[in-house]
């Protein structure tokens, strides 16, 4: 991407100095950028390329297949694709995928479930492929296929929604049968295939060990009493796991930031990969016959930057970096550690200019998500960019709800626990106010969709905390989110109104029903897209309507629609711009600041830091 095309463009090589050549441009398919590419995986022999296209920021996709050698697509389209990724057979002539079931075939509103296991050989037509597997028992239940490397084996993982613990079936791919069978049922825990070791598979699992450990299993005896722990589990959580030249590479997370460990096969440390700085791993890619693996690194003033890993030297060497006019080393970024409501120790990343002085003057931006296993590691953002260039402070706290610390971090956050999210972010605040960092008048508050949710319910909780309150995507009426589009795929993370059990705690916390009349609010900004078909746009509506009636301060309470968009993904430049542009000018705004002029080279403004 030259920083302002509204999507990134794929390019291929041959081999790693080959010379680039473009192979799909997104930015064709539609004027204004806003059909996105989603899936995209290559055959095992390069051959081809199943591709998804998103349209207007949808889940939805179409799966299209490209020859590489002639950049022309095939005739084959497979449409009603969401949430999949298609794994190729090792002769590279057809694919596992899933899809939804067709528009009127099931009630309204379950097309976005009872999702199916298809095979599709390349030629076929699309409704003639092989129905593998599915479920009409778990209306919740997907399915993730792989193909291991040698090409041996289908390994099909089956999750339920958003919950951690899933299911496994295997179908050797001799030709002779094609018939699941369990490795291991019962949703009793979390499996993520890894790759084999001969005749054994490999699985990163929170089986008896909530931050995770790398076991090995015989398929023929799949019962944990005859697995072999190859990495047990650590202080650390083990995050996840490739085979590579013949060992197994390991991506852990210490107290937020990731590590890279290198092991032989039997569990033997052999290397800690060097990394830059405190920062996070992410796409870590190779094979088991090939000494060549990648992975990109980023940290919050460090943009993505893809290294090479050479195993004999245990070097890592940049491979690709992309430019961005800034100074990195007028930038620090600290991690502390602070106390929330029950006593819990929280830490949280603050990134600022050098030489910050605590005056509780600081223009400060918090920052939380805080649920279903995500882990909040430090990240690169253009955007962020302009604010730090503000003389602004980031604030990143790793909130109970995530996977910062394993299993046991997440379900403390999670159903009946869900208000000691809101506890530790609010004590973020307090901290950074008591400390000298900023004070209510400097601080705001942001988080998207599930964390649009925190910051409308911390909102709603402390309205006397924070100075500026940006709620995006939020998941704002908790008595009826399950009702509309994917929201049932989250009850195991939230719980159902419809359980009245569970309804005295949704209802406690909901920021819908907990807008109180006669109540000084915030400034608040929130936002929504008019096709987002993840969190409906009608309980965001409702939201900021309830706010702006109830409001009794003279702050503003704005609702913010983008069009031709959805959920965030597939989002083109353009508009990703005019949204921060918003945000921030709202937030500036908000503090009395004005926009301080850029003193740097402006003939290439990094991404975002522009106006519309």
């Amino acid at each position: 991407n030259d920083g302002l095309q509204n999507q990134s463009v794929f390019f291929v090589q041959k081999g790693l100095d080959g010379a680039p050549r473009q192979f799909l441009d997104p930015n064709t398919w539609r004027k204004d950028g806003t059909a996105a590419l989603a899936a995209f995986v290559p055959s095992d022999d390069a051959r081809y390329v199943a591709y998804g296209i998103s349209l207007s920021g949808s889940d939805w996709q179409e799966l299209h297949v490209r020859e590489v050698a002639s950049g022309k697509d095939l005739a084959d389209r497979i449409p009603n694709i969401k949430f999949t990724w298609p794994a190729w057979t090792k002769d590279g002539q057809g694919f596992f995928y899933t899809r939804q079931p067709a528009p009127g075939s099931v009630p309204p509103g379950d097309e976005h479930y009872y999702m199916k296991l298809y095979y599709h050989r390349l030629g076929d037509d699309p409704e003639a492929d092989r129905l593998l597997y599915e479920r009409p028992d778990e209306k919740e239940a997907g399915f993730s296929p792989q193909v291991t490397a040698d090409g041996r084996y289908l390994v099909v993982t089956v999750w339920k929604g958003t919950a951690e613990e899933g299911e496994v079936y295997f179908m050797p791919l001799d030709g002779k049968t094609w018939t699941l069978s369990p490795l291991r049922t019962g949703f009793d825990a979390s499996y993520e295939f890894v790759g084999t070791d001969g005749n054994r598979f490999l699985f990163v699992t929170n089986y008896d060990a909530p931050r995770k450990r790398i076991i090995s299993l015989d398929p023929a005896h799949p019962e944990p009493e005859a697995w072999t722990t190859i990495v047990p589990q650590s202080r650390d959580v083990i995050s996840g796991a490739t085979v590579a030249d013949g060992k197994l590479v390991v991506q852990t997370m210490h107290d937020a930031h990731d590590r890279l460990l290198v092991y032989d096969l039997a569990g033997r440390l052999l290397h800690e990969v060097p990394l830059p700085t405190l920062g996070s791993v992410g796409r870590v890619s190779g094979r088991p016959g090939s000494d060549l693996l990648f992975f990109g690194f980023a940290s919050f003033v460090y943009p993505t930057t893809i290294y090479r890993y050479d195993f004999a030297s245990n070097q890592a060497v940049e491979y690709r970096t992309p430019q961005v006019d800034f100074d990195r080393d007028a930038y620090v970024t600290e991690q502390i550690w602070y106390e929330s409501k029950d006593g819990t120790k929280v830490p949280m990343f603050l990134t600022h200019r050098k030489g910050l002085c605590l005056n509780g003057d600081t223009p400060t931006i918090l920052y939380g998500y805080g649920g279903f296993n995500i882990s909040i590691t430090p990240y690169f953002s253009p955007y962020r960019l302009f604010w730090l260039e503000q003389g602004g402070m980031y604030a990143w706290p790793n909130l109970r709800g995530g996977g910062e610390f394993g299993q046991k971090w997440h379900e403390a956050g999670m159903l009946d626990k869900k208000q000691n999210v809101f506890d530790d972010f609010i004590a973020a605040a307090e901290y950074l106010i008591e400390h000298g960092y900023t004070r209510t008048s400097r601080l705001a508050i942001e988080g998207g969709s599930n964390g649009g949710l925190l910051t409308a319910a911390v909102e709603m909780q402390r309205p006397d905390l924070f100075g500026v309150v940006i709620s995006e995507v939020p998941v704002a009426d908790m008595l009826r989110y399950h009702l509309f589009t994917v929201g049932r795929f989250w009850i195991p993370e939230y719980g159902s109104s419809e359980n009245p059990k569970q309804f005295p705690f949704l209802y406690a916390y909901s920021p819908l029903q907990n807008v109180r009349p006669g109540t000084k609010y915030p400034a608040t900004l929130i936002t929504t897209a008019d096709t987002d078909d993840r969190v409906h746009p009608g309980q965001v509506r409702k939201l900021a309507a309830t706010l702006q009636a109830d409001n009794a301060s003279d702050k503003p309470i704005l609702l913010r629609v983008e069009t031709r968009a959805g959920h965030g993904g597939g989002m083109p430049v353009a508009k990703r711009i005019g949204e921060h542009a918003d945000i921030y000018g709202f937030v500036l705004h908000q503090m009395g600041l004005s926009v301080k002029e850029r003193t740097a080279n402006t003939s290439r403004p990094a991404a975002g830091a522009g106006t519309r």
